[in-house]
């Protein structure tokens, strides 16, 4: 039975047909051709599929499409500027080379706008922690981990020496 999705995805407003069984990775991936947000575990453990809905980042594999009715949905592809420029979280990413094959990349930057979004600082630990739940298997989580506390300090105009 298809129904149709209404929301704001990337800041646009949306209008979707799904299948009521659907998750928001399937509607985000193959309706709307949001390939940032990717297929890994399909069980909400890896965190590949991260995005962002009203602020609060979310496993759109487990997240069923009809609860996006009348949400914001951000993914990757939402946070480029007007002329393609980076973020200040995407450009830490680069800085600190946490990245490598990418696949998990997208899911972990829109954590760290969920973190960087709640304007506080955080100890080297409680960042670890907010990433848990983001499997890597290509950069050993300590450049990603670098970036992570590289873009709430950027961001929140914190200026001092990398905690270790």
């Amino acid at each position: 039975m298809m129904e149709i999705l209404h929301c704001t995805v990337n800041g646009r407003p949306v209008e979707v047909g799904y299948d009521l069984r659907e998750s928001l990775l399937d509607t985000l991936r193959d309706r709307l051709g949001l390939t940032s947000v990717k297929r890994g575990c399909e069980v909400g453990e890896c965190g590949a599929c991260t995005v962002l809905v009203d602020g609060v980042a979310i496993d759109s594999c487990i997240y069923l499409t009809c609860w996006a009715e009348g949400k914001h949905i951000l993914t990757v592809e939402g946070l480029q500027g007007e002329n393609g420029e980076l973020t200040e979280i995407q450009k830490a990413f680069i800085e600190e080379a946490a990245v490598q094959c990418g696949f998990c990349t997208p899911g972990i930057i829109l954590s760290a706008v969920e973190i960087v979004g709640t304007g506080r600082t955080y100890t080297r630990e409680e960042l670890r922690k907010l990433i848990s739940g983001h499997l890597c298997r290509c950069t050993g989580y300590q450049n990603i981990l670098n970036a992570v506390e590289k873009a709430v300090n950027v961001c929140n105009g914190y200026v001092g020496e990398k905690q270790s």
